[in-house]
């Protein structure tokens, strides 16, 4: 992979650069070595960029190979040892890194950069190789990379059949963070996919509620969708630092859930084209922003939120006018929701006596789990009112855990947001302290 890097710099800055780079890179070159099980290879693309890969054999026959792409997070290292799993369940693996190549860094917001004919040539070249019908592999925002490559694998060889579908783990193909709010709206390759999909959903994610959303959309255009909920881990569950032993286990059994994924996608069609509805556009990704309150710009008359909390006692939105209210949507194994509980228990206190009310909404948890989560963990005293179906959840369109708005006293929405706020802090106290009667 290094040697992959410094062909490319020499060629975009100049021969002179590679003499520096290499006895820069030497005592890399002497030290990293692919993982045990595993061999480097560079496969060439026709612009000359060589894409370094990491070669896991299959153990045994098989018809399968693998090609997992890059999460962005880095996770790389954490892979290689389910490669290998894999490898000895007959599956090929190759671990294609397309950032090193395209020299992006390993970023999520990097993977826009890789261009969909360099998946296109990936799955030609495993194909051709390994004489192995094809497999995608992609967790969260990848999984867009991996319907954009697909797609116009498609559309290059509409006759061939060496694609034989995508395994996604956790997937995130919305096209940005949606507004809390507001309708998310799915990357255009989404809509156009023929390729059939295989989804690994962990329940403990916020995305475990759209699958209703996003299973119609994969299968518009064609493909056939599979899912299947994996129960009690986050995502990332895999390579989490902060990995409970729930997921330490299903982490071991991963390569054998994929395995039963590749055997399931080898009974779907080879994804007969059907008349496909206009898929939804793409919208540019905004610049990311400060952690805020802001202003709420949808529809400011909030759907209706009729919840019973733990003491049994119903908590019905209307009830409400006359107050503030912070509306939190939250879990216990979330940790920005965690984080962000004892600034909210901050806040009521600094406006005790006041009208001001947070409902902290769980999102579908066990009521055991919830109970033990606030004697043990985070102790409040504001209600938290359980949405047990996630009905409440998709009315208020929350994409995102932690999601707040803070309503007025008229009941009306006046600001939102997604992820986790220190809600004690000057700027956020101002804000809340303005909706409130002098």
């Amino acid at each position: 992979m290094i040697e992959s890097v410094v062909a490319r710099i020499a060629a975009v800055y100049g021969n002179r650069w590679r003499i520096i780079l290499v006895f820069a890179s030497f005592a890399l070159l002497t030290s990293v070595s692919p993982p045990v099980g595993a061999a480097s290879r560079d496969v060439k693309l026709a612009d000359g960029t060589l894409i370094p890969v990491e070669v896991h054999t299959a153990a045994s026959a098989g018809e399968s190979l693998l090609l997992w792409l890059p999460s962005g997070f880095n996770s790389h290292a954490a892979e290689a040892p389910l490669a290998l799993e894999l490898a000895k369940r007959g599956i090929e693996v190759w671990q294609a890194d397309m950032l090193a190549a395209r020299l992006l860094p390993p970023l999520e917001s990097s993977l826009d950069e890789i261009p969909d004919n360099d998946i296109v040539q990936l799955i030609d070249s495993a194909a051709q190789a390994s004489g192995r019908r094809v497999y995608l592999l992609a967790s969260a925002r990848a999984g867009i990379v991996a319907l954009r490559g697909a797609n116009a694998w498609r559309r290059s060889h509409p006759q061939r059949r060496s694609l034989g579908g995508v395994v996604l783990l956790h997937p995130n193909l919305f096209t940005t963070p949606p507004e809390p709010g507001s309708d998310g709206i799915y990357h255009a390759a989404v809509g156009a996919s023929q390729s059939a999909v295989f989804i690994l959903q962990p329940e403990l994610s916020p995305w475990r509620w759209r699958l209703d959303a996003l299973v119609p959309t994969l299968a518009q255009s064609g493909a056939e969708v599979f899912t299947r909920l994996l129960p009690e881990v986050r995502d990332r569950f895999y390579f989490r630092p902060d990995a409970t032993a729930r997921e330490q286990r299903e982490s071991e059994r991963l390569p054998q859930l994929i395995v039963e994924a590749l055997a399931k996608l080898r009974t779907a069609s080879a994804g007969t084209q059907r008349a496909a509805r206009a898929p939804n556009a793409i919208v540019a990704a905004e610049a990311p922003r400060a952690r805020a309150l802001r202003p709420y710009r949808g529809n400011p008359t909030p759907p209706p939120l009729d919840l019973v909390d733990l003491d049994g006692k119903r908590h019905v939105l209307r009830d409400y006018l006359g107050q503030v209210v912070v509306l939190n949507f939250w879990a216990s194994w979330c940790p920005p929701c965690v984080h962000e509980m004892p600034s909210m228990q901050r806040l009521k206190h600094k406006f005790a006596g006041r009208p001001l009310q947070v409902l902290a909404v769980n999102m579908g948890e066990d009521e055991k789990v919830v109970r033990a989560f606030l004697r043990e963990k985070i102790k409040v005293d504001f209600p938290v009112p359980m949405d047990r179906d996630g009905a409440a959840l998709k009315r208020w369109k929350v994409f995102v855990f932690p999601t707040s708005f803070v309503l007025g006293l008229d009941g009306k929405i006046r600001y939102a947001l997604f992820g986790e706020l220190e809600w004690d802090d000057e700027a956020t106290t101002r804000v809340i302290e303005s909706l409130l009667p002098r």
